[in-house]
Parts: structure tokens; C-alpha cells; sequence
């Protein structure tokens, strides 16, 4: 594919005979050429986007040829296509279409001719087409709606055959759907006797299995003005896993509701709860959260497995030199050690790999956490509760009471907490806690600004560590990639004179997303002397970098590229994560 595309590429462009032969050295290296001509300077990016355009409209590529473009060059090429032909493109992922107007055209023939049915008018049908030129499928398609002319928008071809695979998807538990239905008419959903409806628990078993099936975290159900959406969270991103026509929400949101024994009949407000279930013959514990919105109730439910909970500290993911240091902070005997990072970048997991690793006979631990997802061997663990008045900070003044060596607190949300915390690491205990910052030498500040006296928070700190989670590249597709321009020029500077980046190209193994797994990059600040001075004296955020970089520190940004070159993960996720 991308030797037919640069063949004619080549041919429309008069380059020399040694830029010819750079091209040929990269191409035995290196399946993707097109981000290599940018970045060496070769072509502009508008002149490649005309160029494979017009080679598309003179039919001498194909769509299908596009495919080894691949990110944002060949959703360029698309618009500047869609332009040329004077129709429209469109973003499937940003729209919400109606389903039932794809229920009228038989799936087989859709995912023949890449097509799929958006919207429908009085007068129109609009259909996305990977291929607008085929005049073959449009007539096809047409007989299907004699009476209303199709209207055609171009969409990217990988688009449309997600969404298409999910209908096919739908189709294949279209009985169950049937099923629900008959129950909806019959009245065997109504609130009285909704637990007896089979059908709707089948539905709920198909999307949790699904979703655990997938390696899901979380599964989200919102309702839309046309549809019924179920994604499901996948190394920390959401895709999209099933679409239901809107009337399956109501029994599907209630029927959950009652596992989770929560008010179905209270719509008004949000609502917390958690039910087990045994999927493929083990136990799940599920903990789902309910949230009024505009078009009903979104629902969230959070996949909890305990086998997955304890990773031990040293395959969390952190770099040697990082592992070093922070373990050597875990050994000290009192102080504050702070974990850092947004909601989702894993800083509990780190927590419970740091206890798991400390926890023994000879020592009293004790957590307090909102809520306690896990439970670990001689770990005493309290979960808050603010509606009785028992928050972090009683907590935590009950806690010194019962003559602790290890104490961790699942997150200092305010001046109290932190005040009692640091009293704690002060008086002879070891504190472990949470704090949302964007990187280590931020938390510095952010203790400072939450009213602790710089002098308390040079002596309490023993080290900071911040993190983020980032997708890892799948090792059963990986293959060497050349970067695409911009983000070529946004880490030149970090790179060293030899390296080499990768990505995914999508297989069975990853569900064609190029990634498999997540895998941490992270900072770890350790405070010693000189840094603490510095924090007394309130010395600058700049001043502090600049002198932990001299002792050894490497930022996050620069631990993520290292792992991109040695083919852990992309620059892509690594930016992702870090740009602040």
C-alpha cells in the first residue's frame, strides 16, 4: 500500500538523486515515510495534503491506500479531499446519529461498501461513505430508500467499520433486545416485579462480560436524545462498546439500580452503591455511581478486581533510578512521603505496592481511605465517613492514638489534614499520602499555600513523588514509526544523539488499538539538606528544579521519553499525560 502511494509520489515530485536515496535507506526501515519527508524537509505538509488528494481523485490511489498514512496526515488528507469533491467530512466520533435509520439497510452490505447511515430527513437520508467516488455503492444503498435521495458525507474508513462492527454486535444480541421489549409491553418492568425480566440481566451480563473481557476498568451508560451508550474505560481511555435504541435505558438503568439496592424510583439526585457478580466463573465486586443529567441518569460502574490491586512496587513501573530512590525514602523512619498526579494516574496503587512492601509483624499500619477499594494483610484500614462526622482529619487524630509506625491517609484535601499529617511525620511516624499536584516540586508549594509554615514542611518532607499512567504499545504488532512534525520539534531537545520510536499497528491481541496495558512514568523529588534549606529560606519553584536537576532528578517528561525509545510506549501517550 504505501509503495503504490509513494511511487506516485515520488513520481510527481522532482527530487535529486540523494534525497531519492535517503528515502529508499528510510523505507527498508521504516513502513511509515510520510512524517520522515516532513520532518527532514523534504515537503510541506499543505503540498502533501494536494498532492494525495489529487491522486485520489484521478483514482490512481485508493482509500484503502490511505490506511499507511495513519493519524492526523490522513485526517488532513480527508478534509482536504472532502473539500475538493464539495461535500462534507465528518468526525463520526463527534456526533450522535440516530440507529434506527442503520436498522433499514442490511449490515452485511454497509460493511461491503464502508458505509453507514447517519441521519434522516423529510426529504434526505445522509450517509458517511469511505469512498464517495463509488457510485457503485451509492446506487446500491439508494434502493433501499426508493423514495428518498441519499445525501453523501465523507467519514475515515477505520470509523465507520468500529461503529459498523458495532451493530453487528447489536445484532447478535438482537434477541435479547426483542426480549426486553416484549417485557417493556407486557409490563414485566414495571417496578414491582422488574427482577423477574431475565432478559435485562442476560443485557447487564453481556456488557459486564464485554467490558471485563477487554481489560475494562470502568463502564460507563449515558442516555442521548436518540440512543443508549455503553463504553467502557480501557487503559484509561474510553471506547465504545454497544449503542441501544433509547427505550432500552429505562429497564437497563433500573434493573441496576436494584442490584445495587438504590431508590429506582429517585432520578433527582445522585446516588452511590455496590453489588457482586460471578463472570466467567469469578468473583467481581462492582461499585456504581448514579448522576442526573439532561437526558436521564448517567451511569458509571467501576470494575473492581482484587488480583489486580496489589502489584508489587518494583513491577509498578518506575524506572530504576527512580525505584531507588523512592524506596530508599520508604526506609526512613518518619516523615511525610507524598505520591502525586490527577484522579486515574494510579497514585493508590502506588500506595498499596509502598504498604504492601513495608507491612510485617513488627509494625502497626494504619490507613484512612474514601472508600477502601481493598483490603490488605496486617494493614488496619478505617474508611471515611462525613456524614457522621468521622473525616480524614478525626480520623487521623484517632489514629495517633493507637500508636502507629505507618500511617497512610488516602488524601489531604485540606489545611486540618495536612496540619495533623505533619505533626505526625514530625513526632516519630512514617505518613504516606495523596496530593493533587502536576508534578513533585509543585507539592512543595501547594503544602505552603494550604497555610504550613515553609520551616514544618522542610523538616516533614522526605520525598515527593509524582506520576502518570500511560498506554503501553502492544508487543505482538509493534513496529518502528517516524514521528509526525510537530511533536518532532516539541522534544528535540530531550532526545540523545541515537534513537528509535514505535507504535502499534492494531491486532487482534489489542482489539486494533495499538496498545495493551498501561505502564507508569514518574518523578520522585528526594528532599535532602540542601533542597530542605532551600524550602525554609522559600526559595523559588525554579531555584528548587534547578538544584534537585544538579543532584541527579529526572522530570517526568524526560522518564517518559526514555521509555518511548526503549518501545514501552508512544511519544503520543507520553505527551498526552505531561503537557500541563
Amino acid at each position: 500500500m504505501t509503495n503504490k502511494l509513494l511511487y506516485h509520489l515520488l513520481k510527481s515530485i522532482d527530487f535529486d538523486e540523494k534525497t531519492k536515496g535517503e528515502i529508499a535507506q528510510k523505507l527498508t526501515e521504516n513502513k511509515n515515510i510520510f512524517n520522515f519527508l516532513i520532518n527532514r524537509g523534504f515537503l510541506k505538509p499543505e503540498e502533501l495534503l494536494r498532492l494525495i488528494a489529487n491522486l485520489l481523485r484521478e483514482g490512481k490511489i485508493s482509500i484503502e491506500d490511505l490506511d499507511s498514512i495513519g493519524g492526523k496526515i490522513k485526517e488532513e488528507v480527508l478534509k482536504y479531499y472532502a473539500k475538493m469533491l464539495h461535500i462534507s467530512f465528518v468526525d463520526l466520533d463527534s456526533i450522535d446519529f440516530d440507529l434506527k435509520i442503520a436498522s433499514k439497510f442490511p449490515v452485511n452490505q454497509l460493511k461491503k461498501f464502508h458505509a453507514l447511515p447517519l441521519k434522516e430527513s423529510d426529504i434526505n437520508v445522509w450517509i458517511a461513505l469511505a469512498d464517495p467516488l463509488d457510485i457503485g455503492a451509492q446506487e446500491a444503498l439508494q434502493r433501499f430508500v426508493p423514495r428518498k435521495p441519499i445525501k453523501i458525507v465523507l467519514a475515515d474508513k477505520q470509523q465507520i467499520d468500529n461503529y459498523l462492527n458495532k451493530l453487528e454486535l447489536n445484532e447478535n444480541i438482537k434477541e435479547l433486545i426483542n426480549e426486553i421489549r416484549q417485557d417493556l409491553q407486557s409490563g414485566a418492568t414495571d417496578r414491582d416485579n422488574i427482577e423477574e425480566s431475565s432478559a435485562i440481566l442476560k443485557l447487564i451480563e453481556a456488557i459486564l462480560k464485554t467490558s471485563i473481557l477487554s481489560r475494562a476498568s470502568d463502564i460507563h451508560i449515558e442516555p442521548t436524545e436518540n440512543n443508549c451508550i455503553v463504553r467502557a474505560r480501557v487503559d484509561g481511555m474510553l471506547t465504545e462498546k454497544f449503542i441501544f435504541d433509547r427505550d432500552i435505558y429505562p429497564p437497563l438503568s433500573s434493573r441496576l439500580k436494584l442490584l445495587a439496592n438504590l431508590d429506582i424510583a429517585e432520578k433527582r439526585k445522585p446516588q452511590d452503591g455496590r453489588f457482586s457478580e460471578t463472570i466467567m466463573d469469578k468473583e467481581y465486586d462492582f461499585r456504581i455511581s448514579t448522576l442526573p443529567i439532561v437526558t436521564g441518569e448517567s451511569i458509571v460502574i467501576r470494575i473492581l478486581d482484587k488480583s489486580k490491586a496489589l502489584i508489587p512496587l518494583e513491577q509498578a513501573g518506575m524506572s530504576r533510578y527512580n525505584f531507588e530512590v523512592f524506596t530508599k525514602a520508604l526506609k526512613t523512619p518518619y516523615g511525610i512521603i507524598l505520591v502525586t498526579g490527577p484522579t486515574g494516574s494510579g497514585k493508590s496503587t502506588t500506595l498499596y505496592g509502598a504498604l504492601n512492601m513495608l507491612r510485617s509483624v513488627e509494625k502497626k499500619i494504619i490507613t484512612v481511605e474514601d472508600p477502601v477499594e481493598y483490603q490488605i494483610n496486617m494493614v488496619q484500614q478505617a474508611q471515611v465517613n462525613p456524614k457522621i462526622g468521622f473525616t480524614f482529619a478525626s480520623a487521623l487524630r484517632s489514629i495517633l492514638r493507637q500508636d502507629p509506625d505507618i500511617i497512610m491517609v488516602g488524601e489531604i484535601r485540606d489545611q486540618e489534614t495536612m496540619r495533623i499529617a505533619v505533626q505526625a511525620a514530625l513526632t516519630g511516624h512514617l505518613v504516606l499520602s495523596t496530593l493533587h499536584t502536576n508534578d513533585a516540586i509543585s507539592a512543595i508549594n501547594r503544602m505552603i499555600d494550604m497555610g504550613i509554615e515553609p520551616y514544618l514542611v522542610s523538616g516533614a518532607l522526605i520525598a515527593i513523588e509524582a506520576q502518570r499512567l500511560v498506554r503501553r504499545i502492544c508487543p505482538n504488532c509493534r513496529e518502528e514509526v517516524e514521528l509526525e512534525p510537530s511533536l518532532f520539534e516539541e522534544i528535540r531537545p530531550y532526545l540523545p544523539s541515537r534513537y528509535k520510536f514505535f507504535k502499534g499497528a492494531g491486532c487482534k491481541e489489542c482489539e486494533f488499538s495499538g496498545y495493551k496495558g498501561r505502564e507508569m512514568i514518574s518523578e520522585v523529588l528526594r528532599i535532602d539538606e540542601d533542597i530542605s534549606r532551600m524550602i525554609a529560606r522559600e526559595e523559588s519553584k525554579e531555584n528548587i528544579r534547578k538544584a534537585a536537576l544538579e543532584k541527579g532528578f529526572k522530570s517526568m517528561l524526560v522518564d517518559g521519553i526514555n521509555k518511548a525509545i526503549e518501545g514501552n510506549t508512544t511519544i503520543e501517550e507520553v505527551l498526552r499525560v505531561t503537557r500541563l
